[in-house]
C-alpha cells in the first residue's frame, strides 16, 4: 500500500517541480521585461546666445588735413569747436562748410547701413539669458502595426543635418509629418510645456532627455549633432527567436506599442495643449510643435522606442516607463 502510494506521489512531485521552475523563470525576468530594449534618437541645438560676428563703432568724417589743435594756430579742421561757432553767428563763411560736413556725415551713414544689410549682417538679438524659453515634450504611443514609422524614422535619422537651425526644424517638421501619417494607429499621447529662462533651460531639456533615453537599454541609432552613430540591438531577436524561446514570450507578451518623443525647447512664448484627450487634441499638438520657425528653435530631440526591427514593447512596458500617458 505504501509503495502504491508513492508510485502515484512522484508523477504529481515532478509536476509540481516543474511548474515551480517555470514561475521561478517567469518571475526571474520580470523586471528585464520592464526596460525597452532599443531606442532612436536625432538632436541638436544650442542654448548660447547669439552674438554679433562683427562690433561697429561710430564714424566721424575728418576733412583732408586732419584736425586737432595747433599750437599758435587754434584748432583745425574736422567736427572741432570752429565749426560750432556759426551756431551763435561766429565766423564768417564757416555756415556753408558746416552744411557741407553734416551732409558728407549724412551720407556715411547712409552708405555703412546699405553695406550692412546687403552683406545680410543683423543687428544683435534682442534677448539676454533671463529671457523666457518654453521647453516642451509631446509623446505619442502608437500600435506596433505602424512599422512603416519606424522605418520612416529611421530615414530622417539617417539623413538629417542636425547641425543647423533650419535642419532641426525640418527635423520636427518630418517627424510630426510621420506621426500625422499613422492616425489610424494612435492609442496613447501626453506632454505639456513648461517655462524657463535662457540661462536654465538647457538643464531643464537634458532633464527630460535623459528621463527618456534611460527608458532605453541601449540606444540602436542616434545622429546627434551630426554624430551618426548605428548599433544592432543586443536583445533584439530574429524573426524566428520566439518561437525558439518559449519563455521570453511567456513573461514579456507580443510587442504591442512603439513610443515617440518629440521634445522642442522655443524662445519666447509657445504652448500645447495641458490635455491631450482625443486624436483631434493629438493631431492639433503635432500640428504646433512641427511649425516652430527655425528662428524660434533653440534645440530639438527626436526619440523612439523600440528601434530595431524585432524589437518588442509590451503594455506591461508602456505601464511602467509611460505612466502619464493617456488614451485617445
Amino acid at each position: 500500500m505504501r509503495k502504491k502510494l508513492q508510485q502515484t506521489i512522484k508523477p504529481l512531485l515532478k509536476t509540481f517541480l516543474a511548474l515551480t521552475l517555470v514561475l521561478a523563470l517567469a518571475l526571474g525576468h520580470a523586471d528585464g521585461a520592464l526596460a525597452a530594449r532599443s531606442g532612436g534618437r536625432i538632436g541638436g541645438g544650442s542654448f548660447r546666445m547669439p552674438s554679433s560676428s562683427r562690433t561697429y563703432t561710430p564714424r566721424t568724417y575728418a576733412p583732408p588735413g586732419g584736425g586737432g589743435y595747433y599750437p599758435g594756430g587754434g584748432f583745425g579742421g574736422g567736427f572741432g569747436f570752429p565749426f560750432l561757432l556759426p551756431l551763435w553767428g561766429f565766423g564768417g563763411g564757416f555756415g556753408g562748410i558746416f552744411t557741407i560736413l553734416i551732409f558728407l556725415a549724412i551720407a556715411n551713414f547712409l552708405l555703412q547701413t546699405f553695406r550692412r544689410v546687403s552683406s545680410g549682417e543683423t543687428p544683435e538679438a534682442d534677448y539676454s539669458s533671463s529671457s523666457p524659453v518654453s521647453v516642451t515634450r509631446l509623446q505619442v504611443g502608437l500600435l506596433a502595426q505602424a512599422r512603416e514609422l519606424q522605418n520612416e524614422l529611421n530615414h530622417i535619422a539617417e539623413t538629417a543635418d542636425t547641425n543647423t537651425s533650419e535642419g532641426r526644424a525640418e527635423i520636427l517638421q518630418e517627424a510630426s509629418l510621420a506621426l500625422l501619417r499613422h492616425p489610424e494607429y494612435f492609442v496613447y499621447a501626453g506632454g505639456g510645456t513648461q517655462q524657463a529662462s535662457l540661462n536654465s533651460a538647457e538643464s531643464q531639456f537634458n532633464r527630460l532627455s535623459l528621463a527618456e533615453r534611460s527608458k532605453f537599454s541601449e540606444e540602436t541609432l542616434s545622429n546627434v549633432n551630426n554624430q551618426l552613430k548605428a548599433a544592432l540591438a543586443k536583445d533584439a531577436l530574429p524573426a524566428t527567436g520566439e518561437l525558439d524561446n518559449p519563455t521570453r514570450l511567456f513573461t514579456e507578451g507580443p510587442g504591442e506599442y512603439i513610443i515617440v518623443t518629440l521634445l522642442a525647447a522655443t524662445l519666447g512664448k509657445f504652448e500645447i495643449p495641458t490635455a491631450i484627450n482625443s486624436a483631434d487634441d493629438l493631431r492639433q499638438a503635432l500640428r504646433q510643435i512641427g511649425s516652430i520657425p527655425s528662428d524660434k528653435l533653440l534645440a530639438i530631440e527626436v526619440l523612439w522606442t523600440p528601434q530595431a526591427e524585432n524589437d518588442t514593447l509590451t503594455s506591461d512596458e508602456v505601464l511602467a516607463n509611460y505612466p502619464d500617458l493617456r488614451l485617445v
